[in-house]
């Protein structure tokens, strides 16, 4: 009765402790896949959208999503244009056509597509063909000087923004009889023609992400590119006609499979803690392994070769040959060098200077002297034995 009553208090007494782990566990495990779809969904929703020099939608320093935001929180409507048709589809008398030069404007068919467009027009940081087809009456006269440039001018979006870092960019002057307004040294100018303002700007750096906060960067930013009540942004980021190159592997992905492969992810994270097993402490054990003597004395030749240390391979050299010539002389491992010097040449007939040089003497100077140095010790090691 005794061990019956004994056995049902351990069985009483374990059932709920290994319940409370079971419990602790299964909360531990759902504590870590919060965390981790909380991490996932932070690290989603604030990485960065990269994207190229301009690009309205990159969240890049050389992109222009800060800009574009801020027009549209402005009240102007923004066409974000990807290709000419966009473009054309958009244009109205009354929008401005924001066109920025990327590597992918090239093609003279659209750029006179470009300037058949009704509306404004802003020209950015132009190439020389591009500047020729849509701002004709514009011509580069030099370049600004570094630094912050005052806009020196009547244009009332230059003379709100007040000074601007525009760095070293191109000038431009009129290249006809048409009246052009140059601001910023001819960084900025303006004409008008069949009713129309064409603005040009010589360089795109004071739009970018990164740089808006610099002085009347923004101000005038907004002010060119907010001026009309629609502005179609086109910065082509791809040729026209063209993918935009090799799809990555989550492009290949169907939208609808893409929850399916995060739970299968999630799925293997947890078949890990599930599956892992505790590592227990290191244990040192001896390997069965035999390096031989050779291989030992090549493999410490190398290193000192490669590092160039003559002095301490000599040194080790000599040391070796002391220790085994110090029994056959009858002398201890502290003994004075002046005793083994003339103790090795009573037993080999050298002069003691010979013998001093070679044991006791100053570091070989290349490798060819290491090598006879080496061949002596030997050479004396051997006639102390047979002595």
């Amino acid at each position: 009765m005794s061990a019956d009553t004994d056995r049902t208090d351990v069985t009483t007494a374990v059932a709920p402790t290994v319940r409370q782990r079971l419990r602790s566990a299964r909360w531990v495990v759902v504590a870590l896949i919060v965390i981790v779809a909380v991490a996932l969904l932070t690290t989603y929703l604030t990485a960065p959208n990269p994207g190229a020099r301009m690009d309205p939608t990159s969240t890049s320093a050389d992109g222009a999503r800060a800009l574009v935001s801020l027009v549209r929180d402005r009240g102007v409507e923004v066409v974000e244009a990807s290709d000419i048709a966009a473009v054309e589809a958009a244009a109205t008398p009354d929008t401005l056509v924001v066109v920025v030069q990327t590597y992918f404007l090239i093609d003279e068919e659209i750029m006179h597509r470009l300037a058949d467009l009704p509306g404004d027009r802003l020209v950015v940081e132009p190439i020389s063909r591009t500047r020729e087809i849509l701002a004709p009456e514009v011509k580069r006269s030099g370049t600004t000087d570094y630094g912050g440039d005052a806009p020196d001018c009547d244009l009332r979006e230059a003379t709100r923004a007040g000074t601007v870092q525009f760095g070293i960019a191109d000038a431009y002057e009129a290249a006809g009889d048409v009246a052009v307004t140059r601001c910023y040294g001819g960084a900025l100018v303006r004409y008008t023609e069949d009713g129309r303002n064409i603005t040009v700007v010589s360089t795109a750096d004071f739009m970018t992400n990164s740089e808006l906060l610099k002085e009347g960067n923004a101000a005038l930013a907004m002010n060119l590119v907010g001026t009309n009540p629609r502005m179609i942004w086109y910065a082509p980021q791809q040729p026209e006609g063209e993918s935009g190159g090799a799809a990555s592997i989550f492009d290949l992905i169907p939208d609808r499979v893409n929850w399916i492969v995060w739970q299968l992810c999630l799925v293997v994270v947890l078949l890990a803690f599930w599956r892992g097993r505790r590592i227990g402490p290191l244990v040192a054990e001896k390997l069965p392994v035999v390096v031989r003597a050779s291989e030992t004395v090549e493999g410490r030749g190398r290193l000192y070769r490669s590092t160039r240390s003559r002095d301490r391979a000599a040194e080790a050299l000599r040391t070796a040959a002391l220790q085994r010539m110090s029994p056959r002389l009858g002398l201890g491992p502290a003994a004075d060098p002046a005793a083994v010097v003339q103790s090795v040449a009573e037993r080999c007939g050298q002069p003691p200077q010979t013998v001093a040089y070679t044991l006791f003497g100053p570091p070989p100077a290349d490798d060819t002297h290491l090598v006879n140095l080496a061949r002596e010790l030997d050479n004396i090691e051997r006639q102390v034995a047979q002595s």
